[in-house]
């Protein structure tokens, strides 16, 4: 575990870490919901207070209830830190990504799930990409 003393390294995902219920809910309203084959995700560009606070993508688990018990689903928590952990450079930068695991990660072979999970992180990246460059939606005027 890390001190707070200690700086995060290269491969903690100490600072990247989605911490309050209130930024859950906010990156669940501004974004819509996305499907892989054993995980849901969400991808939420930082707000303008987020972002100047924040330096750097942030991202998130949720495991509900309904997946299991607890030390089950605090298996699934390990499994997706660690590769979260290995992986972190892959983050979208100026984004919240919020990952929501199916049952299936607790047999997934772990190779599989780094891989789904890069697959992840790589789409959240190339829509954060999307987001910053798309313009404007042309506004209309009503008719009369």
């Amino acid at each position: 575990m890390i001190s707070p003393t200690q700086p995060a390294g290269p491969h903690t995902l100490a600072g990247s870490r989605l911490r309050k219920h209130a930024d859950y809910q906010r990156a669940y309203a501004a974004s819509r919901k996305r499907q892989s084959s054993s995980m849901s995700w969400f991808l939420a560009p930082q707000g303008a207070a987020e972002a100047a606070v924040q330096a750097g993508p942030r991202v998130g688990l949720t495991v509900g209830k309904v997946i299991g018990k607890a030390r089950e689903r605090n298996r699934i928590k390990r499994r997706m830190r660690e590769v979260l952990r290995q992986h972190v450079n892959l983050l979208p930068p100026g984004c919240d990504l919020i990952l929501h695991p199916r049952r299936t990660v607790l047999t997934l072979e772990f190779a599989k799930l780094e891989a789904e999970v890069v697959r992840v992180l790589q789409q959240a990246s190339a829509e954060a990409a999307k987001m910053t460059t798309a313009p404007p939606a042309a506004q209309t005027e009503p008719r009369p």
